[in-house]
């Protein structure tokens, strides 16, 4: 099945570093109701250059959705974050904290910087699992999802 409110697989960009969250994350997403394209970046400075289109990652399509661990090599996810929300076409794509972190601090200052919901990962596999499928359940079947963010806010208003 396809999102309706896109009409094409839901383009998801995980970035993490752990290669068992990696998988985890790929597995649960296989059996989804919802067509989705997964691509993995596995530091911040991969995933800015995929979201800015730089260098390999030039024609890569942008996310739906961005699952965002905050613990990355490189560059931190918070800093990632802070890029994504400071781009005029980038800050319409909804963003998932989904990190081992349980720290009050970073709760609050992963929405001050407007990140749409943070996730805790639960340690065991079952219930990493059942987090993921509750991502896909309201991120890919219920939530309307940007149809424009491919385009610059400046064009959308030329078109009015």
């Amino acid at each position: 099945m396809v999102n309706l409110s896109v009409g094409r697989p839901i383009e998801i960009l995980l970035v993490e570093d752990n290669p068992g969250d990696i998988r985890l994350t790929k597995e649960a997403l296989r059996t989804a109701k919802v067509s989705n394209r997964l691509r993995v970046a596995e530091d911040g400075i991969e995933a800015t250059a995929i979201l800015f289109r730089q260098g390999k990652y030039a024609n890569a399509p942008l996310p739906d959705l961005i699952l965002l661990d905050l613990n990355l090599p490189r560059k931190d996810g918070r800093e990632v974050l802070r890029e994504i929300k400071a781009d005029p076409v980038l800050k319409r794509i909804p963003v998932i904290i989904l990190t081992t972190s349980q720290a009050q601090p970073d709760v609050l200052m992963a929405y001050d910087m407007q990140a749409n919901c943070y996730i805790t990962k639960p340690v065991d596999y079952e219930r990493f699992q059942a987090v993921v499928k509750a991502i896909e359940n309201f991120w890919l079947s219920i939530v309307r999802l940007p149809l424009d963010h491919e385009r610059s806010p400046l064009n959308i208003l030329t078109e009015l």
